[in-house]
């Protein structure tokens, strides 16, 4: 085993990592603060980078006013999927995989009916940092770029959600029906949540796209999964009960660390189409973690207090604990 490859392989998985990290803040938002089950992400963020490579690539646009365009287009994305969800009453979820699929072909229409557009020879967002900083190396040039983005997006989610609007998102994802009876359309907090998340999908596929020299139209595939499988495991790395701002950081975590644990798999010597399988592993553990954890609290717990002398409550007991907090009137109409 070569260490100067796997250290190798571990730096370019933090640039990665980094990068999909705006998009995981995206699924993140609509995950579990709107607690919508948004599918639109596979087509929105191949439809991030079909737009910054068209520009780039046949246009000649600025690479960076590129991924402006890249963002809008998500957003339109996220408006559509909106629309279908509160004004047509789709359910969320079926609301998603019609806009997904109808991407598909949106994606090649921008792309001029074509499969792939590679951006050989042309400037990009990471090859203009690059050259600006003398000595600095490919990733870390998108490190930089992809940290500084980032760190704008987080900021941004900290200060917008903490604006009474965000709070009335926030809200809609906590309990909709008390939001309505406040006299808050969440229609509209749907919609505006899932217009800021797509857009911040689909400016995360246009760095990728721009970073990797190309795009594809099958660039999205299984994005949806990748970013909640870097929720679950920021999540874990702090639990739920951290502030927002923490949260927020532990997602560009969770990205980076899964990009780590697939880059060190394939050093491993699995091969790329083993992905789809390595990927349902990882959000396996990452979900059997909170409980693998609550379980090892439990026995310490029980060892502690039988040290004591104190007797093990056991889970009946805690379950008669918990059943005192019911409405005694509840419990009348029971018998």
């Amino acid at each position: 085993m070569d260490i100067l490859n796997l250290l190798d392989a571990m730096h370019g998985a933090l640039a990665q990592g980094i990068i999909w990290s705006i998009m995981t803040l995206g699924v993140y938002m609509t995950f579990r603060i709107l607690d919508f089950p948004d599918m639109t992400v596979d087509g929105s963020f191949a439809t991030g980078g079909a737009v910054a490579a068209m520009l780039v690539g046949n246009c000649g646009a600025n690479p960076f006013l590129a991924l402006l365009a890249s963002m809008g287009a998500g957003m339109l994305c996220g408006f559509v999927t909106g629309f279908l969800t509160t004004k047509m009453r789709i359910p969320g979820i079926l609301a998603g995989i019609l806009t997904m699929t109808a991407l598909y072909s949106i994606n090649i229409r921008i792309m001029g009916s074509q499969a792939m557009i590679p951006l050989n020879g042309v400037d990009t967002v990471d090859t203009i940092i690059k050259h600006s900083i003398p000595g600095i190396s490919a990733k870390n040039s998108q490190i930089l770029l992809g940290g500084i983005v980032a760190a704008a997006v987080i900021a941004f989610l900290y200060w917008f959600f903490g604006t009474e609007l965000g709070s009335a998102i926030r809200a809609t994802g906590n309990n909709p029906y008390m939001v309505r009876s406040l006299g808050v359309n969440t229609d509209t907090t749907t919609i505006l949540a899932l217009v800021l998340s797509n857009g911040l999908v689909s400016l995360s596929g246009g760095i990728y796209a721009q970073v990797q020299g190309n795009s594809s139209v099958d660039m999205g595939v299984g994005t949806i999964v990748i970013g909640l499988a870097s929720v679950i495991i920021g999540e874990v790395i702090l639990g739920k009960h951290v502030g927002f701002l923490p949260r927020l950081i532990c997602m560009v975590a969770g990205s980076v660390i899964y990009r780590a644990v697939i880059a060190l798999v394939l050093f491993l010597g699995l091969k790329s189409t083993d992905m789809k399988l390595i990927t349902a592993i990882i959000i396996a553990i990452a979900l059997f973690f909170p409980t693998l954890k609550k379980n090892a609290v439990q026995r310490s717990t029980r060892r502690s207090m039988a040290g004591m002398g104190v007797p093990a409550v056991e889970p009946q007991a805690e379950n008669g604990i918990d059943a005192s907090d019911e409405d005694p009137d509840e419990a009348n109409q029971k018998e």
